[in-house]
């Protein structure tokens, strides 16, 4: 008897309807009555990929899920990602990130993206070394408006002031960190996840259809 879990999360089991469902939200899977029999092996390979993002996106969430537990994190909205989704179909149709969905449609992820945010220490130095090295991005409003070239000579009036900028350059790089750190953890935590047949990762060459995208 095939198992009626897509994944185990900690052994436990996600179901397979919850994919279903999910799909159902986010794409149509009509392939037109003209189909022929290789519109149809397409189409056909192209909703088992589907299955597999949607099945990361629903682990992601229940990892997250367990990690703002163990984190002491107020409980999150108790809402599937299956009921909050409005991915427009060519995100999907083109296997679209699925941590950018997980964050998008999962209170749990974002918040455990915050949680390890507010952990993020990022030292003078560099921010200060983002400042050198990325004229461009704060030239004044005056200096755009005559060409100014940020990789020539530019005076120090065409800058923005390191002091006005400080903040922001501080939180970006808090923000880049946090992800990276995100999609650290995610990488250890689905290490253990099992999945069922049809429901591994898109990218798992383990299958026929793996395909990786960024």
């Amino acid at each position: 008897m095939k198992e009626e879990y897509a994944a185990l999360v900690r052994d436990n089991p996600i179901p397979k309807q919850h994919v279903e469902t999910f799909l159902s939200t986010v794409a149509p899977r009509g392939a037109g009555n003209c189909a022929t029999s290789h519109d149809a092996a397409a189409q056909a390979r192209r909703h088992r990929q589907q299955r597999r993002w949607a099945t990361q996106v629903i682990v992601t969430d229940e990892l997250a899920r367990h990690a703002c537990a163990e984190r002491g994190l107020p409980p999150p909205d108790d809402v599937l990602p299956m009921h909050l989704l409005t991915i427009p179909e060519t995100d999907v149709a083109d296997l679209g990130s699925i941590i950018a969905a997980a964050l998008a449609h999962s209170p749990a992820a974002r918040a455990l993206l915050a949680d390890l945010e507010r952990e993020q220490h990022i030292p003078e130095t560099a921010v200060r070394d983002y400042y050198d090295r990325n004229t461009d991005r704060f030239l004044t409003p005056e200096a755009l408006r005559r060409g100014v070239d940020p990789f020539n000579t530019v005076e120090p009036s065409d800058i923005h002031p390191y002091a006005h900028v400080h903040d922001g350059i501080a939180q970006r790089l808090r923000h880049a960190a946090a992800r990276r750190a995100f999609f650290n953890w995610l990488d250890r935590a689905r290490a253990d996840v099992v999945y069922a047949e049809g429901h591994e990762h898109p990218g798992d060459p383990s299958h026929p259809d793996h395909e990786h995208r960024h």
